[in-house]
């Protein structure tokens, strides 16, 4: 094989195994492969239709963002302890601070209308929308980071957010917790508008130290037993 072939065998595996590695994430994320799944090569290179090579990458790059970990001779979905969930939040509580303090320096009329819509949405939700919770919390964050127009700071949280997704619970369907989100989402969207850069921080941090507070309550009522996931977990 020529040195043009072995290029465009190497860009064919290397588009092989990015799809792979997308179509994996995206079912981890949803929930189709849940925590503890197994993944080996041989089975995933017949489904796909590929060699091991571009799977063994996919595998890799998943392992490498935190979504599988090593058990025994081959990889599964990553099984997060209560330690693990916790020790992200230490990060996350730093980020999310960090984020806020920077939108409410250079948040545009553009980002407080998406928050402010957002905002909108959790209070006209009904009490039985459980499963709009999560979904409406995530893009709430995810508009918050793209407010700070820093994109570093927005890529660190997608990569720490995404080591939680669809591998953990959410909180929100407990009804006391997702009243307490909902104003403290009004909080921070209220620093950000009046461009108080020390409140957008402390309310940011009061709302992750919260959210870590009530996990650690469910965690140390049963220890054994995370609870009950559901999609876009935070």
């Amino acid at each position: 094989m020529n040195a043009q072939a072995k290029s465009k065998q190497r860009t064919r595996n290397d588009r092989g195994s990015q799809s792979i590695y997308t179509q994996i994430r995206d079912q981890i994320v949803d929930g189709t492969l849940a925590p503890g799944t197994p993944l080996v090569e041989g089975p995933l290179a017949e489904k796909f239709g590929v060699s091991r090579s571009p799977i063994r990458e996919a595998l890799a790059q998943l392992s490498y963002e935190g979504l599988l970990e090593r058990h025994g001779r081959a990889m599964r979905v990553r099984v997060l302890m209560a330690e693990d969930i916790l020790e992200i939040y230490e990060v996350r509580i730093a980020l999310e601070r960090a984020a806020a303090r920077a939108a409410a320096v250079r948040r545009t009329d553009l980002d407080l209308g998406r928050l402010d819509t957002l905002v909108s949405g959790m209070r006209q939700l009904g009490p039985d929308a459980t499963e709009q919770r999560p979904k409406l919390a995530h893009a709430f964050h995810f508009e918050l980071w793209r407010a700070s127009h820093n994109s570093t700071l927005v890529s660190t949280l997608e990569a720490v957010h995404l080591r939680v997704l669809g591998l953990s619970s959410t909180t929100l369907h407990y009804p006391e917790r997702w009243n307490t989100f909902r104003e403290e989402c009004l909080d921070i969207l209220d620093a950000i508008r009046d461009r108080d850069v020390e409140r957008a921080g402390q309310a940011a941090e009061r709302q992750m130290t919260s959210a870590r507070d009530f996990r650690v309550q469910l965690y140390s009522l049963n220890p054994d037993v995370l609870p009950e996931r559901h999609p876009l977990g935070m």
